[in-house]
C-alpha cells in the first residue's frame, strides 16, 4: 500500500471497480464506461480505464464501497496513458457527494486503508 503525501489528502491503493458517465457543461450524458480506481483519497480518485476521458466533462461516479455504492460527482483534472498498454489514468477530483450515507461510506472506506496501512 503506498501513500502518496504530495497532495492535500493520503492517498491510498485502491483497486475497486467502477462505472461511470460522462456529462458536459449543460448536463447532457455523452458516454458511459467501466473503469478501476487505482488510488482514492477524501479528494479524489485516480482511474483507469480503456478510453481516455476528455477534461472538458464532470463524471458521476458510481463507486462499490463494501455492500454500498456511493455516487460522487468529479471533474476530470487529466488524462494520460496508462503504464499498461492500451490503457489510461485520470485524475477525477470529488466534488458532491449525492448524501450523508454515502459520505459515511467513502470515509469508512478510507479509514480502512488508512488503519490497515497507514
Amino acid at each position: 500500500m503506498e501513500k502518496n503525501n504530495k497532495r492535500r489528502a493520503t492517498r491510498y491503493d485502491s483497486l475497486n471497480l467502477l462505472s461511470y458517465v460522462c456529462i458536459d457543461s449543460d448536463g447532457k450524458e455523452w458516454k458511459q464506461g467501466m473503469g478501476r480506481t487505482l488510488n482514492i483519497s477524501e479528494s479524489g480518485i485516480m482511474l483507469e480505464t480503456h478510453e481516455p476521458i476528455e477534461t472538458k466533462y464532470l463524471l458521476m461516479l458510481s463507486l462499490g464501497i463494501e455492500d454500498n455504492v456511493v455516487d460522487i460527482k468529479g471533474e476530470v483534472v487529466y488524462c494520460n496513458r496508462g503504464e499498461i498498454e492500451g490503457r489510461f489514468e485520470s485524475g477525477i477530483a470529488f466534488g458532491e457527494v449525492n448524501s450523508p450515507e454515502a459520505l459515511e461510506a467513502l470515509n469508512r472506506f478510507i479509514e480502512a486503508f488508512d488503519k490497515q496501512y497507514g
